[in-house]
């Protein structure tokens, strides 16, 4: 690192240390964004909700395509045809808003981070906004056709397999937010390595124990088959060893450092 450099990471650092505001103005300014963030899920919901009927059906298409001649999916609620659109569009809107809430996150914190702390966080942060949306559309376009030709084809013969359209959003939310979380593996074995909690040798001598892990939250966050547990374990694992290599490349740069 030049001596330029190295000035004005020590000038804008001792900025930060020098910038205090009292308790009541940091509530304030996190009340303010968090109201900003639910007005913008709002704003992008109200023009959702007037297409939620074919948001549905794009989300129910993978069950849709694989159910057996003559089956169709079910509402064994009054409210269940205006509700469950409903309350998805209300999802998709968060879906959408990720970027800009996690943007309001970052500019409530950015001004107590110092610059080498900046120059590594807002990467990352790019970078597990992307992984998120990666999981969800790794779960809609390879899990889910998957799953579904596997249910469709173990039902017993004589049973006709009718969905409850509620039942199924419940189900497939929890695998786009178990999918999401699960490709943030890089980004928390990343910060784990960066903030000092652990180390990457540590972590590699409990590869076994952390596969096994794997294992264990695919069992817990899918469907009781096989097929879904395996297609959020593997990934999971395969996430790790990415940030493993990626934590690599931090240490060795602050050794260099």
């Amino acid at each position: 690192m030049s001596k330029t450099q190295t000035d004005t990471r020590t000038q804008h650092d001792a900025q930060v240390d020098s910038f205090e505001q009292p308790l009541v103005n940091h509530l304030i300014e996190l009340r303010r964004r968090l109201l900003t963030s639910i007005l913008a899920i709002f704003i992008i919901f109200i023009p959702l909700y007037f297409f939620a009927n074919e948001i549905y059906l794009f989300v129910a298409q993978p069950l849709m395509e694989r159910l057996p001649s003559g089956s169709t999916m079910i509402a064994t609620e009054v409210a269940s045809p205006f509700l469950t659109p409903f309350k998805l569009a209300i999802f998709a809107a968060l879906f959408i808003a990720v970027p800009y809430i996690l943007h309001q996150a970052w500019a409530f914190i950015a001004p107590g981070l110092y610059l080498g702390e900046k120059k590594f966080a807002l990467p990352l942060l790019a970078s597990s906004i992307v992984l998120f949306y990666m999981g969800v559309a790794f779960a809609y376009f390879v899990v889910f056709p998957l799953v579904f030709q596997f249910m469709t084809s173990v039902t017993p013969v004589g049973v006709t397999m009718m969905t409850d359209i509620n039942r199924y959003l419940d189900f497939v939310l929890k695998l786009f937010f178990a999918f999401g979380f699960a490709f943030e593996v890089p980004i928390a074995t990343l910060l784990m390595v960066w903030s000092g909690m652990t180390t990457v040798e540590s972590l590699s001598r409990k590869r076994p124990y952390i596969v096994v892990g794997c294992f264990v939250v695919g069992m817990l966050l899918t469907p009781p088959d096989v097929i879904s547990q395996i297609l959020l374990a593997l990934p999971t694992w395969i996430l790790f060893e990415i940030g493993l290599l990626f934590a690599r490349v931090v240490e060795r740069r602050r050794t260099a450092e």
